[in-house]
This record gives structure tokens, C-alpha cells and sequence, in this order.
């Protein structure tokens, strides 16, 4: 069983398989490119992630530390 649609009952189709001037939305997606630019994303890092970062290198050097405090 085929998906494709059938032609005859799509609507704005001529003959040659185009579309009638007009009959696309003006703000259509096209294939190579954009259809809006896109908005302009952040720069800086975010501040949970920095206290993640913090947390973690406080985890690692506890963790050495007990670690050096067994051994020794």
C-alpha cells in the first residue's frame, strides 16, 4: 500500500505538479535555509552550572582527603 497522497485530490496542484502563484503561506519553511532567523542565544555560563562545578570539586578534594587520611 502506497502513502503517497493521491494527486488528483490535493488541493492548489496544476497539471505539472507546481502550485498556483499564491496558494503557499508567505512564511513558508523552504529546504536550503531558515525560514526566521534565529533568536540570539545566551553567552554566559549559568550560575547553577557553576555551583554544580563548585559542589563536585568540593566532593573530589573531601574525598582525597579521606582518602590520604586512611593511607597515612
Amino acid at each position: 500500500m502506497s502513502m503517497d497522497p493521491d494527486p488528483g485530490r490535493i488541493p492548489d496542484l496544476e497539471p505539472g505538479g507546481g502550485v498556483a502563484p499564491g496558494s503557499t503561506p508567505p512564511e513558508s519553511g523552504q529546504v536550503s535555509g531558515l525560514s526566521a532567523p534565529e533568536p540570539r542565544t545566551r553567552n554566559h555560563f549559568p550560575p547553577m552550572g557553576i555551583a554544580t562545578i563548585v559542589i563536585v570539586a568540593l566532593l573530589v578534594i573531601a574525598f582525597l582527603v579521606v582518602a590520604v587520611a586512611l593511607l597515612a
